[in-house]
């Protein structure tokens, strides 16, 4: 595990983008991590937010781990997001 990365026990569902959100803290800097509902969907099941958000919570190691590497290797979307598929 990178030491570097850390994450704040905060997540939200973000209506706009249809995802929960939740931020890392990567060499000093607050960055913006997301996964999609639908993607929450696909792997976990739930039809609500509110399921998609118990999801994240109940599998929270394992999609910070997946998170992580996307992180350290800085792939980023344009507008500095980190996103989980």
């Amino acid at each position: 595990m990178n030491q570097a990365i850390q994450f704040p026990d905060i997540e939200q569902w973000n209506a706009e983008i249809e995802a929960v959100c939740f931020p890392a803290l990567a060499g000093g800097f607050q960055v913006n991590c997301a996964i999609a509902g639908e993607t929450l969907k696909q792997r976990y099941g739930g039809e609500t937010y509110s399921e998609w958000l118990s999801s994240f919570r109940q599998h929270r190691w394992d999609l910070e781990e997946e998170i992580e590497l996307i992180i350290a290797d800085g792939r980023d979307d344009a507008h500095g997001w980190f996103w989980l598929s």
